[in-house]
């Protein structure tokens, strides 16, 4: 009469020489058998449901055990490794020693920025290199540093914008469309490359950051970036129902409009209202005004403190060692204004970057540069180098991979922009050693730069953007070749942050 109950019941009980079935009642010894019979049947078809083709079976799992270490040395290393942090045991004897922090080759410093807890590395060296190039204008007796805040604004309101247009793009195609999908991940971000500075600050000019502070949401992003994501996502679906229901143009560029005014202001509550005019006296290096007080909005200021457009006058390289060289690609989608421009980049070898950094470098131009910084970073130093860390040793194993395949596996590609200032050379004119100035604040690194060895540079740096001016005219002709079409989901292609 209990047979249905113990059908569906494996995990038997002993209790004073009879069996329970979850508090149902006792059966006695003389169903023993029948008990282990089914409990057996119904194990074995459980364990046999977890041990199709590539699972780990039962004999697999004892031969990865049976394959371990076993000693003191194991006990000892496994009692390290568990109870400190990795980086402090894999340290080499190598970072003992002392840091050259000589360069033959440096542009004139300037004060550190710190981007805080944002990913806008990228408006930070963009800004950077631009604040240089005044200052190197004006022989460095005028200063000035541009405001962070106001281009964010108008960053965050054009990619908002970017999303739902390409919303529209393709609203008549499935929800779970690859392009759709990338659109609906990646609704907003902190991230950008270079020509989102060309791009914002053609169009919406620039200010002192005197005039347009950081607010705590600039410095602090993950919350209003959060809330923003959502009410975009909210959007494109709202926008999809209208393309769906082929509604016309006109309409929903107005229903567009109307949900980038939401936008507007939500950005506005965080970063505040981005200025139209203002009155401002150039200084020097003391805070001393050098000018008579002008008023100015952002674009005459941009006007006057960087001249003419950005576009046009300067190429971006990259190492990409998947692909052949001297051939051009352009990212679709990695651009920061619908109406703006693909980054496009021409890719070369390491020695051809490195004689373009180098060219620059000589005239006093700092340049725009990214990395894969976390990579054998070591942070209470400031120095990159590939002997920094021993994780292989510490281990027991090794990491093998070369710059193409840690590229290709995604365990590589450029994360990090900073600002490329000085290098050092050998008697034959080959660089030894980098530096860059970081935006993590002057308590970071080096007083707020980092130096790398060659080595690294050549392993980790991606891209570079070069005046024209310090490149030959064989890789202009290169750089206007018809480029390929890179999708954004290439595993290089993260924006910098």
């Amino acid at each position: 009469m209990y047979q249905a109950k113990i059908l569906f019941s494996p995990f038997l009980l002993h209790k004073q020489n009879k069996f329970a079935i979850f508090g149902e009642q006792n059966i006695t010894l003389s169903m023993k058998k029948t008990f282990y019979l089914l409990a057996a049947f119904t194990l074995t078809l459980t364990a046999a449901a977890q041990q199709k083709d590539g699972g780990i079976s039962q004999q697999m799992l004892q031969e990865i055990i049976s394959a371990q270490p076993q000693g003191a040395t194991t006990q000892a290393l496994s009692n390290a490794i568990a109870t400190n942090n990795i980086d402090d045991l894999a340290r080499t004897r190598n970072s003992l020693n002392v840091i050259d922090k000589h360069f033959c080759i440096e542009t004139p410093k300037q004060s550190i920025t710190n981007q805080k807890s944002s990913g806008r590395c990228w408006m930070f060296s963009g800004l950077n290199v631009l604040r240089a190039d005044f200052a190197r204008l004006h022989k460095d007796s005028l200063q000035l540093s541009f405001s962070q805040d106001y281009l964010f604004f108008y960053d965050q309101l054009e990619k908002a914008n970017l999303f739902l247009q390409g919303i529209i793009d393709t609203g008549k195609k499935p929800i779970d469309d690859q392009r759709v999908r990338f659109f609906l991940q990646n609704p907003i971000g902190d991230g950008g490359t270079f020509c989102g500075v060309s791009d914002l600050t053609e169009k919406y000019g620039l200010v002192p950051t005197e005039v347009c502070p950081e607010t705590y949401s600039a410095d602090n992003t993950t919350k209003m970036r959060a809330i923003i994501k959502s009410k975009l996502r909210e959007q494109a679906l709202q926008l999809r129902d209208l393309v769906q229901k082929g509604t016309a143009a006109k309409t929903i560029t107005k229903t567009k409009t109307q949900m980038l005014a939401e936008i507007y202001r939500m950005l506005t509550l965080t970063l505040g209202e981005p200025v139209k005019e203002f009155t401002y006296a150039f200084r020097n290096k003391e805070g001393k005004p050098m000018t008579e007080a002008k008023t100015y909005t952002p674009q005459s200021f941009y006007k006057e403190v960087v001249g003419g457009s950005l576009n046009g006058t300067f190429i971006m390289v990259m190492n990409d060692p998947r692909r052949p060289y001297h051939k051009t690609y352009e990212v679709e989608y990695d651009r920061h204004t619908y109406d703006g421009h693909n980054w496009k980049y021409l890719n070369l070898p390491m020695d051809e970057i490195e004689a373009l950094a180098i060219s620059q470098l000589k005239d006093g131009r700092k340049l725009y540069s990214s990395y894969d910084v976390g990579k054998q970073l070591d942070r209470k130093r400031g120095f990159l180098d590939l002997d920094n860390y021993d994780y292989g040793s510490l281990f027991g194993t090794t990491f093998n991979m070369d710059k193409a395949q840690r590229i290709e596996t995604f365990d590589s590609g450029s994360t990090h922009a900073m600002t490329l200032t000085a290098v050092d050379l050998d008697a034959q004119g080959k660089a030894t050693k980098w530096k860059v100035e970081n935006s993590w604040g002057a308590d970071s690194g080096v007083n707020g730069y980092l130096i790398m060895t060659d080595r690294w540079f050549r392993e980790y740096m991606f891209r570079l953007v070069v005046d024209k001016k310090y490149v030959s005219s064989t890789l202009l002709k290169e750089y206007e070749q018809k480029p390929l079409m890179v999708m954004p989901e290439d595993p290089l292609f993260s924006a910098d942050e």
